[in-house]
């Protein structure tokens, strides 16, 4: 008996409503799988400064401690970074080496450091970048600027085996 003409258009329109509708169901769940999961991740890049690729910045990332400022490490993705801390404490390595200039740079522990003043004044987080360092390491602080220095010795010795080149000048090595 072959099916007339009525019931075999109702037959597959039914089909292709119930395949419309899975499909439908596939793509929403998903969607509710892919799209946190892309804010999730996308919440923990840090964008990779301009020489992130050197070799040493590798290391200084590994060389890197657990802990900061009493924050444990946070899962960061970019090549040469690493936070602590909900990226309170953030590293960048790779970042353009700064010419000399007139900001503040204090030496902890032999690492020569200088303030971005600029930047301080303007938002009130510390950003401190190596000098005569190559790569230079730039570190972004954005709790109580106490803590700065007490941060910049836990960091030395992700740093400090990269060969310095140049050392700040004071006001007073100038005459």
């Amino acid at each position: 008996m072959e099916p007339d003409a009525e019931t075999s258009g109702t037959a597959g329109r039914l089909g292709r409503a119930i395949l419309r509708h899975k499909w439908i169901a596939t793509l929403i769940a998903t969607s509710a799988v892919a799209v946190p999961a892309f804010f999730f991740v996308n919440s923990h890049r840090i964008d990779s400064a301009p020489d992130a690729g050197n070799s040493k910045c590798s290391k200084v990332v590994d060389r890197s401690p657990d802990e900061v400022a009493s924050e444990p490490r946070d899962w960061a993705i970019g090549e040469g970074v690493a936070s602590w801390g909900d990226r309170s404490t953030i590293l960048r390595c790779g970042v353009d080496e700064l010419a000399p200039t007139i900001n503040l740079c204090v030496s902890i522990d032999g690492v020569d450091w200088v303030l971005d003043e600029k930047k301080l004044h303007a938002t009130g987080v510390s950003v401190l970048t190596t000098y005569g360092r190559s790569p230079a390491i730039q570190i972004t602080y954005s709790g109580n600027r106490e803590d700065v220095g007490g941060i910049l010795v836990e960091l030395k010795d992700s740093v400090d085996w990269i060969k310095q080149k140049r050392k700040c000048v004071g006001y007073d090595d100038t005459f």
